[in-house]
């Protein structure tokens, strides 16, 4: 069994070296547990070169047919863990940071005072992770982007996004009165994942959608670096209305085109669907889902 266990670890990681650090021995330790399995059973059940490592069709067929009974054991063998009388565990959410700046920081300080056998780790990820591949508890995304096959909770209420921009670079360029505007200006995009395309900025008046992609000397993959960019008075930036708010209130940034703004579905925790959540996994839930004021 510990073989099977070897095997399977390397053929998800695609790697000895990774594979090894995850189990916590040396990769030649390693390849000679693969190689002695191979032998007993009497066939090739890894294919391998200098820069990969893929499962043969007897590799393929021995995950399909093990992999899941393992998963389902340590699944058991955790929730036999959690039978006690705090609950206890570590939960795994990946967010973006606007997200974890709105909806899990203000929870997090009374929820882990209260809980404190659970560990909550907080991955910042702008792209759309998949939670079951990347073995994450949950996520947190709009509403609208959820796919139907996840159980949504509303962790907040709807926002809209706002074009900002600095008094200092409103001094110097032109105001925009229409979305359209926006092309002849130093906007901030947003770039959600390393390979995908920039944002292009979504607008709507009675009814009417309208999509803009914008230019600008700067790019960034987070909505926090996008603002402190926004109030040094680089460009314009587009930017939920709960971050900006602060600053709007104090004079540092100035919104325009606000008419012009769309509403979104608000924030909301998806995961997949589980018969018997855990304990601890149930009490982040309760502590920050959405109640209407």
């Amino acid at each position: 069994m510990n073989d099977i266990l070897a095997f399977l670890a390397v053929a998800k990681a695609q790697s000895f070296t990774r594979a090894a650090k995850q189990l916590g021995v040396s990769p030649s330790a390693l390849s000679h547990t693969i190689r002695n399995l191979e032998e007993r059973l009497g066939v090739r059940l890894l294919t391998r070169t200098t820069r990969n490592v893929a499962p043969t069709e007897a590799g393929e067929r021995l995950m399909t047919s093990t992999g899941p009974l393992f998963e389902q054991i340590t699944a058991e063998i955790d929730k036999i863990g959690e039978l006690r009388d705090k609950p206890a565990g570590t939960i795994r959410i990946t967010c973006s940071d606007d997200a974890a700046e709105q909806i899990l920081r203000p929870a997090l300080p009374a929820f882990l005072a209260k809980y404190p056998d659970i560990n909550v780790e907080i991955c910042i990820d702008y792209g759309f992770t998949n939670i079951v591949e990347q073995r994450f508890d949950a996520g947190i995304r709009l509403g609208e982007a959820i796919s139907q096959d996840m159980i949504a909770v509303r962790l907040g209420p709807d926002w809209r996004l706002s074009v900002v921009g600095a008094p200092s670079y409103f001094a110097a360029s032109p105001t925009p009165l229409h979305p359209r505007d926006l092309t002849a200006h130093n906007c901030i995009n947003i770039r959600h994942s390393p390979g995908g395309s920039l944002y292009a900025w979504e607008f709507e008046k009675d009814g009417q959608p309208l999509t803009v992609r914008v230019k600008g000397q700067m790019t960034a993959n987070s909505n926090i670096h996008i603002l402190n960019a926004a109030l040094d008075g680089i460009g314009l930036a587009y930017l939920p209305d709960f971050m900006v708010q602060p600053y709007l209130d104090d004079g540092r940034l100035v919104e325009v085109l606000a008419d012009w703004s769309p509403y979104f579905a608000g924030f909301h925790l998806y995961y997949p669907n589980r018969r018997n959540a855990s304990p601890a996994f149930s009490a982040l839930v309760e502590a920050i889902r959405y109640r209407q004021p």
